[in-house]
Formats: structure tokens, sequence, C-alpha cells
């Protein structure tokens, strides 16, 4: 298979690839995704065999307005109206109750699936003119970094999937947020793009749940993607240092090596001499580094680099959604220095 890079302007051709059953890679405003037809099971089959996914790990499907909810949904409560209202299109995911229309290999036989509407022009009205929704996770070999523009993509899934459209790089470069609307209180799945404190301004009370900030045991079953395998990662390991910038700095600069790689803040770039480097915005501008996260951790691969050591933020705002995924991505191997430190 031959993998066709499309643009903006292939509407209708990029919406009969996902009618005749194939694999399209789409732009969203959080990172690209793997879409096929959400209701042709075996279309959303062969997203498992492109990707490598285990296949308890559920998917969400993409709509392009909140008016689709009660098509997949039933039960819907006021709340996700509500939320839809205010947060999409963006970066959000629920967690509802689905019917039986929407197929098991979605939701990996549980009785709930995800379901958000994506903040990018091209891939709605790639969504409305298919006129089905688009089940999609994000569209690199599992447990890779995501890719956050249409390069990223075609290097992991080039020769495995019909086309990608190229929509330009993603503007919030994390994956969305999901909340569970099915428990009380409601219940962050995964931080993401719309940052907790945003969730909790509408909802009130919002449960954090712990595959946030470890991993599940072995044998739980994921209520949501990215909840339980080891995501994000390059081919090097990765460390995660956790406490305060000048402490962190100081504790990865004593163990640097020939072949070490240094994710970092802004301020701190001078202080890794030698060694491959990649920054990810300052230290105060968690948005700037969810959109260059991905980036800086696939930036490893392919060169001499055997062991990777990253600066990690704080749990405000979006810092909570780049902590998980770099912790995801060094399979939670975290040394928290306020804890080793006196």
């Amino acid at each position: 298979m031959k993998t066709r890079l499309l643009t903006g302007q292939d509407i209708e051709a990029a919406a009969a690839i996902l009618g005749d059953g194939g694999l399209l890679g789409i732009p969203t405003e959080t990172v690209y995704g793997l879409g096929a037809n959400g209701l042709d099971p075996e279309a959303v089959r062969r997203i498992f065999e492109a990707k490598g996914r285990p296949s308890d790990n559920p998917l969400i499907l993409h709509i392009p307005d909140a008016s689709w909810l009660e098509r997949y949904c039933h039960d819907v409560p006021d709340t996700a109206y509500t939320l839809a209202e205010k947060f999409w299109p963006g970066p959000l995911t629920m967690i509802l109750p689905r019917r039986e229309t929407v197929p098991d290999v979605v939701t990996c036989g549980l009785d709930t699936v995800g379901i958000r509407c994506p903040d990018h022009p091209v891939t709605l009205a790639v969504i409305r003119a298919a006129g089905v929704p688009t089940a999609a996770p994000s569209g690199n070999r599992s447990g890779r970094p995501s890719p956050t523009c249409a390069a990223h993509m075609l290097e992991d899934m080039d020769g495995r999937i019909d086309a990608i459209v190229d929509g330009g790089p993603c503007g919030v470069g994390v994956e969305s947020t999901i909340i569970d609307l099915t428990v009380t209180p409601p219940r962050l799945l995964r931080p993401g793009g719309l940052p907790l404190e945003a969730l909790e301004a509408v909802l009130g009370e919002v449960a954090v749940d712990r595959a946030v900030l470890s991993p599940l045991s072995a044998g739980e079953k994921p209520r949501a993607p990215g909840m339980k395998y080891r995501h994000y990662a390059p081919k090097a390991p990765v460390t995660v240092v956790t406490g305060e910038g000048g402490r962190t700095a100081r504790y990865i600069r004593e163990r640097l090596g020939k072949h070490t790689g240094v994710i970092c803040f802004d301020e701190y770039a001078g202080q890794f001499p030698g060694c491959a480097l990649q920054t990810i915005g300052s230290a105060r501008d968690p948005a700037e580094q969810a959109r260059r996260v991905f980036d800086a951790l696939r930036s490893f691969d392919g060169t001499s680099v055997e062991a990777i050591y990253a600066q990690c933020p704080d749990d405000a705002g979006l810092g909570l959604a780049v902590a998980n995924r770099l912790k995801k991505a060094a399979g939670f191997q975290i040394t928290a220095l306020e804890e080793v430190e006196p």
C-alpha cells in the first residue's frame, strides 16, 4: 500500500476513504489521528493492526457537533451539553453510555464510549462529508510519541494506511482531556489540552483517576485511551526528574554522559554542554511545553542517544498533561528530588 498525502482541499477524496472502509490520517488541534469509519467493525480493526495497538485499549469517536451525541450515546446528561457548548469544538472527550450502533471493537467491549468534536476545520468537513463518526486514536505506532505534524505521522504510518491529510502543525500538541460523566463526581481519566481547572469551574468537584499519576495494575481494564500502557516513548529510556527547576537541572547535569539526551526548559538550556538537547519552552509556559513535548521526545530517535533525562513541570494547568506524557514516556521511571534530597 502506498500512503498518499492529501491537502485540506481534498475533502471529498478523504471522505471517500472513510466511506470505503479505509484508514485516514486526520489533523486535529491536539495531535494527528488515525481515522476509520467508527460504525464499520472491520475498518476499526485495521486501526489496531496498523498501530500495533493492544486490543483492550478503547478508541474515541469524533463527531462534527453536539447534535450527533444522541446518535451514538444514550442517557446523555445535561452536563454533557453544557460542556459541549462551552468547550466544543475543542480538546475534550466525554465518556458516555454507548448505543448498540457503536461496535464493540471501538469500545473494547465497554458499555461506554469516548466522544469528542475536534477543533480543526478540515477534519470537521471530512467527517460531515463522510456522514459517519470517525474512530481515531493518535496516528503513531503504538507506544511511540504522538505526531503533531503530517511528516511525523508519515514516518510511522507510511505504507500502513491509505492517506494522510496534511492540515499543518497541531496547535495544542497533547491529546484531548478525557472526563467520565457516567460516575459521580465526574472523573478525569486523562489530562490533556483542556486543563482540569477549566472542568472544575463548570462541574465543581472532579475526581482524578489514579492512572493519571501512576500505572494501572496488571489485569486492570482501561476505561479510556492512554490509561494502561507505556505511551509516547522514544527508543532510548527516559527518566523524568521532578522538583524545583534549578535542582533538577543540577541533578541531570551531574549525570551527563557521552550518549545522554536532555529535555529541559528554556531557562536551563545553557547548563548541559556537549549533550543532545531539546528545549520545550519556558518553565512558566505549559502551553508551549505541550506544543513541543512530543517533538522533543521523537527527536532523539536516529541519534546516538542511549538515555534521556527530562525536566518535568508541576501539575498546574496544562502542566498536568505535559507531566503525564513525560511520565508515561518514562514508564513512570521518576526521580522526585523533593523526596531524595533534604
